[in-house]
């Protein structure tokens, strides 16, 4: 995705920590399974919250293990893992090869292209198996991507598009949960994805590349009206979240939700009002 759903460490308890940490070197462990040293590649935090969140609603049995990997080869860590954390690979492969292909298409970046067409030659399984997920997820990017050239600036259209894509990967199964896990995942991604826009209008305005924001940017208020509507995505999401049945490690999932997805937005904001200090002054 684009790393903006992760824990606020300094928040934690130790323990909770490395529970955290075990669920993310089990998706590790997955995604090297399935799909090499170039899955791992993809290994994400944001997914990682997906695995627990449906973790703790669905109360797989999960199986405490240990494994190595290569950024740490000589030490084993503490890895956690279940049925879904397989879900939750094949979701993380299926998101990272359509955003190397937006990547491609947006910035000719020739990495990503490369990386793609990698991640394509290894993705039959998941393309066969989670064949309906594949054709939403296309149908609605390539929606959204159509929007983006059409320079469409409607932004809770635009916002609500990728809402779409994030609340599909929610939906692990189709049970009496459904209604609550799409609303909850259509509301983080939209919070994801405006939160993007937020972070790069500055460099999308210099490179002139697609931003929903562009228009609100000239707006003495900007700043306000975005931390609006930042905070009203997360409250939508945050009522889903507490309608759910969830006990095991709903205290991580929510400094997550609750502080974590706020780190990089208190980062880039503080970095620009020190920067438009430095220019007044």
């Amino acid at each position: 995705m684009f790393g903006y759903i992760i824990v606020n460490k300094p928040e934690m308890k130790f323990k909770e920590f490395d529970i955290y940490h075990g669920y993310y070197c089990g998706l590790c462990r997955k995604l090297k399974e399935h799909y090499g040293k170039a899955g791992q590649m993809t290994l994400s935090y944001d997914m990682t919250f997906v695995v627990m969140m449906l973790s703790s609603l669905y109360e797989p049995d999960t199986k405490d293990g240990e494994t190595k990997c290569a950024a740490h080869p000589l030490q084993k860590h503490a890895a956690k893992i279940n049925e879904i954390t397989d879900y939750a690979a094949h979701m993380n492969v299926l998101f990272t090869y359509y955003k190397c292909k937006d990547d491609w298409k947006d910035e000719r970046k020739y990495k990503k292209m490369f990386f793609g067409k990698v991640l394509s030659r290894k993705c039959a399984f998941s393309k066969s198996f989670y064949r309906e997920k594949w054709r939403n997820v296309e149908q609605l990017l390539n929606e959204l991507s159509i929007e983006e050239e059409k320079g469409t600036m409607d932004i809770d259209r635009m916002s609500g598009l990728f809402g779409k894509v994030m609340a599909e990967i929610m939906l692990y199964r189709k049970d009496e949960w459904e209604e609550l896990l799409s609303r909850f995942g259509f509301y983080l991604g939209k919070f994801v994805y405006l939160m993007d826009a937020y972070e790069d209008i500055e460099e999308d305005l210099k490179n002139d590349n697609y931003n929903p924001f562009k228009e609100l940017y000239q707006r003495e208020d900007f700043e306000q009206i975005c931390n609006d509507i930042l905070t009203m995505m997360m409250a939508e999401c945050s009522r889903a979240f507490e309608q759910l049945p969830l006990i095991e490690n709903v205290e991580i999932l929510r400094n997550i939700l609750y502080s974590g997805v706020w780190y990089r937005y208190e980062q880039v904001r503080a970095k620009r009002e020190k920067e438009k200090g430095e220019k007044h002054g």
